[in-house]
């Protein structure tokens, strides 16, 4: 019972991930039948595949979510409002959208802010979460650019899309949680494939996991069967 209680806490930090260029449709099937297998937290696909998630996912506590301006973030607003809006009629019930990371680089701090600020207006009660990309950053860059999606009302901030230099490291989600404190959720993602690397950013102050190696970790955790979550 205890085993199983760990397994089931690990699964609801897990958004099971697919969202690479090449994905199927037999590939969000599969991935909504692990999700609600495994109990995971989200299913994280391509707007595209919304309806289709949203219909496997039907009856289960798995959320569909989706990406906005993935993986560069150099959308227009507007572009982004109206994907934001028209994801969420097509049942998306969070959105994870990438950071603009010229407005921070330029230090034109405030259109950084009123585009954060726009794009959660947009989402309404839809839980928003901003992708940094952490890897393109400084650790300067990074910590204002908590700060202004703290001040904006974003409700997560986010590493990586997992398509950059590298995905989520200890150092910055240490760094995001000493900058947000206990105001702000975070999301790790890129580069978690075992149950250490989880585990790790877990104790680093991660909330949840973005992953395509959801099931290879959860399998780990079954065969430990003791490990410390």
């Amino acid at each position: 019972m205890e085993s199983h209680s760990k397994a089931e806490r690990l699964a609801m930090k897990i958004d099971h991930t697919a969202l690479r260029p090449n994905t199927t449709e037999t590939d969000v099937i599969r991935v909504c039948s692990e999700a609600r297998a495994y109990g995971f937290k989200a299913v994280c696909i391509e707007s595209k595949w919304l309806n289709l998630a949203t219909m496997h996912l039907e009856g289960t506590r798995v959320l569909p979510i989706t990406v906005i301006s993935f993986p560069h973030g150099q959308d227009l607003l507007e572009t982004k409002v109206a994907d934001i809006e028209k994801a969420i009629g097509l049942g998306a019930k969070e959105i994870d959208i990438v950071m603009n990371r010229r407005y921070l680089q330029d230090k034109d701090y405030d259109h950084l802010y009123r585009e954060l600020s726009a794009v959660v207006h947009a989402s309404g009660k839809c839980p928003l979460k901003v992708i940094l990309e952490t890897s393109e950053l400084t650790n300067h860059e990074k910590v204002i650019a908590c700060s202004i999606a703290q001040a904006a009302g974003v409700t997560f901030i986010k590493t990586s899309t997992g398509f950059s230099k590298y995905g989520a490291t200890v150092d910055d989600v240490k760094l995001m949680r000493q900058t947000v404190g206990d105001k702000m959720q975070i999301k790790a993602s890129g580069g978690i494939r075992s149950l250490l690397d989880a585990e790790v950013l877990m104790a680093a102050g991660a909330d949840r996991f973005g992953c395509s190696a959801s099931i290879d970790i959860m399998n780990e955790l079954h065969e430990r069967g003791s490990s410390q979550l």
